[in-house]
């Protein structure tokens, strides 16, 4: 029978060092500096050699890089991970390894169903016959640009969502409703760069915008649809 093999590691390793308290610490001291060019060596010198890492790991462990290049990938999901720096706060008790390493892991997940649904949806149109019955209903039914009315409504639509949630905005009054309406203005005025629009991606992003966790988020949601509901149903509101 063969062994299986021990692995010993030393009193007080980490298999985490590149991403350790100095990082962490980094980050909070980028945070609270007002001087960019500080900012810029403490994220050169500290905090981009993490996340480098970080990044390069998750991508090998879970087998991301299947829809484009490694190095691509890396530095996308790298400055993401900067962009949301400043959302990372030391007194909720959370070590920034985890929250970054979740941070990357979603964005990473987020991107590859996307690009997946971008591979899965070119069709070879040379070879018609091979072609299964629903690969040909759906290059039948496809349009390769709306009608013009149906983006005139669109965009009527979207105009009549965002001048509620102004108005929403100007009747909330606590911290964690206002960070949660914000994020919502936010992914409404960013809807076209977006090619994924399913419930669960947009709850993800709404949180990582907002910076609150999905308790306080669910609170949020259900103050500001109570505020929609009352708008919406509100005729005078649209005359």
């Amino acid at each position: 029978m063969k062994k299986k093999r021990i692995v010993r590691r030393s009193k007080g390793s980490s298999r985490n060092l590149y991403f350790n308290k100095e990082t962490q610490d980094s980050i909070v001291i980028f945070q609270n500096s007002s001087c960019d060019k500080e900012k810029g060596q403490i994220y050169k010198d500290k905090i981009l050699p993490a996340f480098d890492k970080l990044v390069e790991n998750l991508i090998l462990i879970y087998g991301f890089a299947r829809y484009e290049t490694f190095e691509v990938l890396k530095t996308d999901c790298v400055s993401f991970c900067y962009e949301t720096i400043h959302k990372w706060d030391e007194s909720k008790g959370t070590k920034a390894f985890s929250y970054f390493n979740v941070v990357a892991k979603n964005w990473l997940i987020l991107n590859s169903r996307r690009r997946k649904r971008q591979v899965d949806g070119k069709l070879s149109l040379s070879n018609l016959k091979s072609l299964s019955v629903e690969d040909k209903n759906a290059v039948a039914n496809f349009q390769i640009i709306p009608s013009p009315d149906d983006v005139m409504i669109s965009a009527e639509r979207r105009e009549e969502i965002m001048k509620i949630l102004f108005v929403i905005k100007e009747k909330l009054e606590k911290k964690n409703d206002l960070s949660c309406i914000n994020a919502i203005i936010k992914i409404f005025e960013m809807i076209d760069q977006l090619d994924f629009l399913n419930k669960r991606a947009i709850f993800v992003y709404v949180r990582e915008i907002s910076g609150l966790n999905s308790k306080q988020l669910s609170s949020s949601m259900s103050t500001i649809r109570k505020h929609y509901r009352e708008i919406s149903n509100n005729d005078n509101f649209f005359a």
